[in-house]
């Protein structure tokens, strides 16, 4: 589980081309205009997407459009593992449980898809057993049977083909690693996976080794899609999934866009979640940023599928001209400083403290773009959008904004280094923000005697730099700068492959200051064994107050963005499932 959010969130490059043939804006409600997006619809005003439904509509047809200047790893479920593949991923994929189709942190619910209900479990809370609805249709009109979700479960474990995606099925179902994957699977029908059970196509049974409370997200993630075994072309999957969901892949070029088209098999009385309004969607993808927020503003495309924020020019003219197209959305992301105790003095916690206490908040808020861009003042590793979060909890008082001298000199002496002491601080060179925050923090510790030097490495290389503890220690890397954001909702899903020892790895680390406390790691199994979320958050907060306690690392913020909507986008809202981006299962457009 450590190396998944290096596969989900790591930067991708590669050329990226125009698709040709770009609708006119006269076609697509172009030209601008008051309302911003240009389109026939009305802006619904700012924030209207936030914990509420923009522009609410059930009328079907025209043609949502997509912009992007970043490619999916893989379109293939069981390899995808960016945010917004997740999130797209819907359209043609279907899940036995999925995210409520719902605003906020109410989209975080799992509810029944594909199956009739969220599963009978047993009173060991180790068996889940699920039935399938009936009219679950592949695109060719063929029936989807509990074989073909087992299928495309055990995918996940091939990783010498189907590398890159998320792991935690395959972690939880099968710690021990015994079973090889369907391509070496001897079994005559390939579905010798012992943890799932499919007593005949309408059923399906899991056999957990323990409990896991968690389970039920990690089977609403596109890696429990189902996979025909006679469609599946294995490392070419992804270049043209065949579908269980409402679309179906038309065409399908890497770095350059998509087409979906309705799946005319798709029975809306099997799916009560997904609206499936439009006739058509569209993905462009361009290499030029600035570009893609000109040609949103343009109301040439809807919106931005990566979801990453406006940049700074494009930002300032929607705010200034056409604020009534924009949400402000947190991502459920925190922007922190990790501290490795194998470098010194950050073997001592006051040496830590010191930079906790001595670093200015609202500086490092405003380095990454502030309020609005940059996001909330971070208080301490568990963000709202996590179960267990509590926004009463700010045990270094950093939403003052401002550093506190006399505490970071009290905490330096506390350490032996009075007079300060000298470190360096890691920092991606890609990420201009992270520079920023890095600079921030440079020059406030200078204030209190710490000599911090900035180390800007290859952020396409950060598996084996930062996440290699022996490099680490040989670098010096006292403070790392990075980021992080939750697979599910969930402490298991947020605050364990950073804060867990055992989850510790000699390449591609996650666990940055190579935490390893007992009494940390068992609140961890206790909260994951507990399957009511509310009772598991309460345990999630003591393990991240214990995390804080111990000043292993320094929230920045909690991460939020500015994001576009054009005026023709119907049934518009931002949902903490998909990282505070727009559900795009529900999204409609005005013909």
């Amino acid at each position: 589980m450590t190396t998944q959010r290096t596969s989900r969130r790591r930067a991708a490059a590669g050329a990226a081309l125009v698709v040709a043939a770009l609708v006119s804006t006269a076609a697509c409600g172009g030209g601008g205009g008051k309302d911003g997006g240009g389109g026939d619809g009305k802006a619904a005003g700012f924030n209207a997407g936030i914990g509420k439904v923009a522009s609410p509509s059930d009328k079907e047809g025209g043609e949502l459009k997509f912009i992007g200047t970043q490619d999916a790893d893989s379109w293939d479920p069981q390899r995808g593992y960016y945010g917004f593949m997740w999130d797209f991923a819907r359209y043609y994929t279907r899940t036995l449980v999925t995210a409520k189709a719902a605003p906020g942190p109410e989209s975080t619910t799992v509810v029944p898809d594909m199956a009739t209900d969220t599963g009978k479990i047993s009173d060991d809370k180790k068996t889940y057993t699920f039935t399938l609805r009936p009219g679950l249709t592949w695109e060719d009109g063929q029936p989807i049977t509990a074989q073909h979700i087992k299928y495309g479960i055990e995918r996940t474990w091939a990783t010498d083909k189907i590398s890159g995606g998320p792991t935690w099925l395959m972690q939880v179902l099968d710690p021990d690693k015994e079973y090889k994957g369907p391509y070496k699977d001897q079994s005559k029908d390939k579905l010798g996976l012992k943890a799932i059970e499919t007593p005949d196509e309408k059923t399906i049974v899991f056999k957990l080794p323990k409990p896991n409370g968690d389970f039920l997200q990690m089977l609403a993630l596109p890696a429990a899609a189902p996979v025909r075994p006679d469609k599946d072309t294995a490392e070419r999957y992804g270049l043209k999934p065949f579908s269980s969901g409402p679309y179906k892949f038309v065409s399908y070029g890497p770095n350059k866009g998509l087409e979906l088209v309705r799946n005319d098999k798709w029975d809306k009385a099997s799916d009560p979640v997904r609206k499936a309004l439009p006739d058509k969607i569209s993905l462009t993808l361009i290499t030029n940023a600035e570009d893609m927020d000109s040609r949103l503003l343009a109301g040439d495309y809807d919106l931005d599928i990566n979801a990453t924020g406006m940049g700074s020019a494009g930002r300032q003219k929607a705010l200034k001209a056409h604020k009534g197209n924009v949400d402000n959305p947190q991502t459920g992301f925190i922007r922190y400083a990790a501290f490795p105790k194998t470098v010194a003095p950050f073997d001592n916690e006051h040496c830590r403290k010191a930079v906790i206490y001595g670093a200015d908040h609202t500086s490092l808020q405003t380095a990454r773009g502030g309020p609005q861009a940059g996001g909330d003042i971070g208080l301490s590793m568990l963000p709202p959008a996590v179960v267990g979060f509590d926004e009463s909890y700010d045990p270094y008082k950093l939403k003052q904004g401002k550093p506190d001298i006399a505490k970071a000199k009290e905490e330096l002496k506390a350490c032996g280094k009075p007079n300060g002491f000298s470190t360096t601080i890691a920092v991606r060179n890609n990420k201009l923000a992270e520079v920023a925050t890095a600079e921030s923090l440079q020059a406030s510790l200078k204030a209190i005697g710490i000599e911090a030097q900035i180390d800007k490495y290859d952020g396409a290389q950060s598996t084996g730099i930062i996440g290699s503890p022996q490099n680490v220690k040989a670098k010096n890397y006292g403070i790392i700068i990075m980021g992080w954001g939750a697979d599910f909702a969930s402490g298991q899903g947020f605050l364990q492959p950073i804060a867990d020892g055992r989850f510790i790895q000699q390449s591609g680390n996650q666990n940055y200051p190579e935490l390893n406390d007992p009494a940390i790691n068992k609140l961890f199994d206790d909260a994951i064994a507990e399957i009511d979320p509310a009772k598991a958050g309460k345990i999630f907060q003591e393990a991240n107050k214990k995390v804080m306690e111990g000043a292993w690392y320094l929230p920045f913020t909690y991460e939020k963005n500015i994001i576009w909507r054009s005026s023709r986008l119907t049934n518009v809202y931002t949902a903490d499932a998909w990282n505070g981006r727009y559900d795009y299962a529900s999204l409609g457009v005005v013909k």
